[in-house]
């Protein structure tokens, strides 16, 4: 859009916010922040984050006729930044995402310390994925260090990065859900009281779980400022910068327990022959060389086979699954060198995927509203839809359609063994999952360019379909 759109998810901070214009990204900074930005701006620090990639780049923006939104104070500040291709949120990623996220955090931290800066917070939300890259993007974050005050981010940093951790590590619960439901994080009491006494053991429990769990409810009933208090204590940049290495000698040995998947293994067990696969690999390939695309979206990327293929031929590629363990899988084999980087996976249950959530439903926005694909793949995945998820056949094509991109999409038939092992415990009352009935839904929403009957395996016909929209989708 041409006209100035401010970012409803960045006004928490009072030290400034969020806008766009054309595509680009600006950042207003207010009174409030003025005298910590020129200070940081002016470090040699800033270079530094910037040259490392760890930090996002950032520019002053000069002022056009239009650009800024009305009413901006005359002495707020104003600067670009480079834009991150796909948004993403910590509930979507997958354990090693999350943790890659901390250790940048305390990575930061680490650098600013000598340079006398610290974050003031911690939270994944600062945190953006440019392909399988994580880096910081809130230039506000960075302020000077105060005599004797703490890291003050200490509590936010364990309710949304180390809590979650350990609940996938210690207790082999996935964290996206929770996360998801509990924007602000895990609440240190509530944390506790899902562990038992055998746990205390573990390391880092103790000292950042029940301890930080006792001194919040002791501070709950505090009559005096808590915070005067601590700074009283006389804190030292050392004592954060030791507190700090703890915590990364910590995340550093937290693994998650349960690494097999069924779908994590599914190149290996899925019915296709190596004639099929070719030939599967063949028509996906000539789609996708068409043309440039910006964004693809590989939906029910698994490990990521036909995402590598996209990414050769498009600007980024999200690749999403709902399986934890193989975007998992996914991301540490892109974080090999020589692999892609413009394949950013995410953890996504397309049945029940991120709604737009947070203040008025506004903060944390659903999956097309965040930026819609010029190119889908949706390989193997409308059985999972259809019979594991009982969506109809038709309301699942009529969302795609409204996307607006084009398509390459796998329809399995029901008597292939994958299809029927999803229908052993249920009664097929699926009237709908046919290929009559699939070919005449599709046909609703898009225009078919080509299609291709792969060679069948133990019986049951797979087929692919290249589909651009529809000019008069229903």
């Amino acid at each position: 859009m041409d006209s100035t759109q401010s970012e409803a998810g960045s006004f928490r901070d009072p030290g400034g916010f969020i806008f766009t214009r054309s595509g680009r990204v600006f950042r207003a900074i207010t009174r409030h922040s003025l005298d910590d930005w020129r200070a940081f701006a002016a470090a040699p620090l800033f270079a530094e984050l910037q040259r490392h990639r760890l930090l996002i780049p950032t520019r002053p923006a000069a002022a056009e006729p239009g650009l800024f939104p009305e009413g901006l104070a005359a002495d707020a500040e104003v600067v670009e930044h480079e834009r991150v291709p796909f948004v993403s949120y910590p509930y979507e990623w997958s354990f090693e995402m999350l943790k890659d996220a901390a250790l940048l955090h305390l990575d930061l931290l680490e650098r600013c310390l000598p340079h006398d800066f610290i974050l003031k917070d911690a939270t994944p939300f600062n945190v953006q994925f440019i392909g399988r890259d994580p880096i910081f993007i809130d230039v506000l974050s960075f302020t000077r260090v105060r005599p004797g005050e703490p890291w003050a981010g200490y509590n936010q940093f364990c309710k949304m990065f180390l809590y979650p951790l350990m609940l996938s590590a210690y207790k082999q619960v996935p964290f996206q859900s929770w996360l998801r439901s509990e924007l602000e994080g895990l609440d240190p009491i509530a944390f506790s009281r899902l562990l038992s006494a055998r746990d205390l053991v573990r390391p880092g429990v103790f000292t950042h779980v029940a301890l930080h769990a006792w001194l919040q409810k002791r501070l709950a009933a505090a009559r005096t400022s808590v915070r005067r208090q601590i700074r009283g204590a006389g804190f030292s940049k050392d004592a954060v910068a030791a507190n700090v290495r703890g915590l990364r000698r910590l995340l550093r040995r937290l693994r998650p327990r349960d690494e097999k998947s069924v779908w994590a293994d599914y190149a290996r067990t899925c019915s296709y022959s190596d004639a099929a696969t070719q030939q599967k690999e063949e028509f996906v390939r000539r789609a996708v060389v068409a043309e440039r695309r910006r964004l693809v979206w590989d939906l029910g990327c698994n490990v990521g086979r036909f995402s590598r293929l996209a990414a050769e031929h498009a600007d980024s590629v999200v690749a999403m699954d709902a399986d934890p363990v193989s975007v998992d899988l996914l991301y540490r084999s892109l974080k090999k060198k020589g692999k892609p980087r413009n394949i950013l996976p995410l953890v996504v249950n397309l049945a029940n995927p991120s709604p737009d959530q947070g203040w008025r439903g506004l903060e944390r926005r659903a999956l097309p509203a965040r930026g819609r694909p010029d190119l889908t793949l949706c390989l193997a995945l409308v059985h999972h839809i259809a019979i594991s998820a009982n969506v109809p056949v038709e309301s699942f094509l009529a969302w795609l359609g409204s996307l607006g991109t084009s398509l390459v999409i796998e329809f399995v038939g029901k008597e292939d063994p994958m299809v029927q092992q999803l229908l052993l415990n249920k009664d097929d009352t699926y009237d709908d999952y046919n290929r009559a009935c699939f070919e005449s839904s599709l046909k609703k929403f898009f225009q078919v360019q080509s299609s291709l009957e792969l060679p069948a395996v133990a019986g049951g016909a797979r087929i692919l379909y290249y589909a651009t929209p529809a000019l008069h989708a229903r």
